[in-house]
This record gives C-alpha cells, sequence and structure tokens, in this order.
C-alpha cells in the first residue's frame, strides 16, 4: 500500500508538505503542488483524512468547552458547531465542566489540551487569570461565545444581553404593568457568567427609563433551570403581594415560573403575565412570549471563524459579532387586570 511517505520521496519533498499539497493550503507553490499531485497520481495515493492530519502536525480535532452540556442553549450551540465542523472534515471533542473543579483542572493543562486540539471554542465559560494565561500560553486559534472571559486576539459571537432584557421588560411596560419582578440567574451558581448580571442590568434600566425604581423585593436569584424557576416564584410569591408581571432571565426559567403560577391557582396572564428569552425548542408549544436570539447560529458562526485560521485564510474578523434579537409575543403576556 502506497504510504505518503512514497509520495514524498518521489516529489522530493517533506510529508508535512504533501500534506499540505493535498488538502490545497494556500502554504504551498503552485510548482511544488504540481510535483506533489502528479506523484500522488503516478502511485495511486489518496490521503486518508487522519494520515493528512497527522502529517501536518493536526490533530483534526476542535475542542468546545460548555458549563453544562445538558441546558437547551449550550446544547443547541455544540450541535449546530459539530455539523459546520463535521462539514469541514473536523471532530469536536466535548468538555463538560460541570460542577467538578477537576474537570477544569484537567482541560486548562497546556500539554493537554495541545495535543488533542487544533482550536478552541469557549461557551459562556468564565475563566480564571491563571486558565487566561494558559489559553494564551497555547497560541491557538480561538472564539468564545455568548458571555464569559474575553481572550485577547479571539472574536467573539454573542447577543446583546443588557438590549434583550430591556425588550423584555419594556414590552411588559407597554402592556400597562408596573410591579414587574424578575427571576435573575444565581451568581453563586455553576453558570457564574455576566449573562445574568447583563439581564439583570437591561431590566433595571427599562424600569428606569419608565421612570419606576427597581425593588430588590421584586428580584429573585436562581439557577437558570425550570426548577430555579419554580423555586424563585414561590419565594416571590411568599413576599407578600405577588407581581402582575414577571421577567424570567431565560425561557427555562419562566416554563417554571409559569408552573408555579398556575398551582398556586394564578392565571397566566389574566393574573400574572411571564416573558422569556431564549425562544426555546418548547417556548412555542406553552405559549411564552419570549425574546428569541438564534442560539443554532452562534455555533455555525463560531465554527466558521475557527475554520479560516486553520485553513490558512486570514480571519474574517477578531472583534465581537452581536446577532439580533426579537421579541415574539405569544399567550402568555397581557395587560394586568383591572381593579
Amino acid at each position: 500500500m502506497t504510504k505518503i511517505d512514497d509520495v514524498a520521496r518521489l516529489a522530493r519533498v517533506s510529508t508535512a508538505t504533501v500534506s499540505r499539497a493535498l488538502r490545497g493550503l494556500p502554504t504551498v507553490s503552485e510548482a511544488t503542488r504540481a510535483r506533489v499531485l502528479a506523484a500522488a497520481e503516478q502511485l495511486g495515493y489518496t490521503a486518508s483524512p487522519s494520515a493528512s492530519r497527522l502529517a501536518g502536525g493536526r490533530t483534526g480535532t476542535i475542542a468546545v468547552v460548555v458549563p453544562q452540556i445538558t441546558r437547551w442553549f449550550f446544547g443547541t450551540v455544540v450541535d449546530a458547531a459539530e455539523e459546520t465542523l463535521r462539514e469541514a472534515g473536523y471532530d469536536l471533542l466535548l468538555y463538560n465542566l460541570g460542577d467538578q473543579e477537576s474537570n477544569r483542572r484537567q482541560l486548562f493543562h497546556a500539554t493537554n489540551l495541545q495535543k488533542r486540539a487544533d482550536a478552541l471554542m469557549l461557551v459562556s465559560t468564565p475563566l480564571s487569570k491563571a486558565e487566561l494565561a494558559t489559553i494564551a500560553q497555547l497560541r491557538l486559534p480561538g472564539v468564545t461565545v455568548s458571555s464569559g472571559a474575553a481572550v485577547p486576539g479571539w472574536p467573539s459571537v454573542r447577543i446583546d444581553d443588557v438590549g434583550a432584557a430591556r425588550t423584555a421588560t419594556a414590552h411588559l411596560l407597554s402592556l400597562g404593568h408596573r410591579r414587574i419582578a424578575h427571576l435573575a440567574g444565581d451568581a453563586s451558581a455553576e453558570l457564574s457568567f455576566t449573562t445574568h448580571i447583563d439581564r439583570r442590568l437591561g431590566y433595571q434600566q427599562a424600569l428606569l427609563a419608565a421612570g419606576q425604581t427597581p425593588d430588590p423585593r421584586l428580584e429573585a436569584e436562581a439557577q437558570f433551570t425550570v426548577d430555579g424557576g419554580s423555586q424563585a416564584t414561590l419565594d416571590l410569591l411568599g413576599r407578600g403581594e405577588p407581581p402582575t408581571a414577571i421577567f424570567a432571565a431565560c425561557d427555562e426559567m419562566a416554563m417554571g415560573a409559569m408552573s408555579t403560577l398556575r398551582s398556586a391557582g394564578l392565571r397566566v396572564p389574566q393574573d400574572v403575565s411571564v416573558i422569556g428569552l431564549d425562544d426555546h425548542d418548547l417556548a412555542a408549544a406553552v405559549g411564552l412570549t419570549t425574546v428569541a436570539q438564534p442560539a443554532a447560529a452562534h455555533g455555525r458562526l463560531a465554527a466558521g471563524l475557527l475554520l479560516d485560521p486553520l485553513a490558512g485564510r486570514p480571519r474574517a474578523t477578531s472583534a465581537s459579532i452581536v446577532l439580533p434579537t426579537q421579541l415574539v409575543v405569544r399567550e402568555s403576556t397581557g395587560p394586568p387586570r383591572s381593579g
């Protein structure tokens, strides 16, 4: 069986040059590429993807880091990124950090990452100073998705979380609501990135713009889950007079809020309106009004930003790509009950 070494000897080049020439990379002169192609044709050599990558010092793998793969947003981003990378001939290596500190230590070890991946995608992953230093040592192409730590020289793909939260709260205000509660992310939970901070800020900005002073008694923290939203809503209901509307920092929390309100005998939206943020796959099924963000587009765009430098092309951008959001009105919001 003909090997890449045979082609390299016949073409009088290194195996790495054969690999680059057969992959069409621009770092090979046209004369050398023609010689390599002629040698490969003469010997009947067809490069396997894995052999080609190894010869070029590549793993053919992109590492993708998420805080919790079971969450809807993270899973959707990873699925879309994997599809894009697979079409380009790359495998995806998933690092699901979860709650284990050992997972972070294993991931942010320069030797481990250099041996396993050609590039790195961080999805909503906050980094310590030591972890940022490790990332800098890698000298790998990278991209960040959604809120997390900014890595110098890396582009990012995100939405305007502050603006999206303002849109959600302004919708409730436009319906006539003034006693509007907010279910915010828990800063002490594993998802302690900046999304929950930005969305709370947007909520408060919308209230202030409408001449209202934000009331801390109308804010409750919880994890970005259905159970988290349910518990936070129970907390709000236990404080006395219920709000006439709730803005939940994500759709899963909003779904938990809707379930708890109905269990407490309150109608949605007749007694309490509820709005979320995401446009979760189940949002339409439960009639949830939300501010939609294109979760899959995050993954596709981020993967595309990695493919350019891996193919030897100039990166399209090193700046932040801010994706649009859109208010989607469904059955869970309406004007406050009169009287």
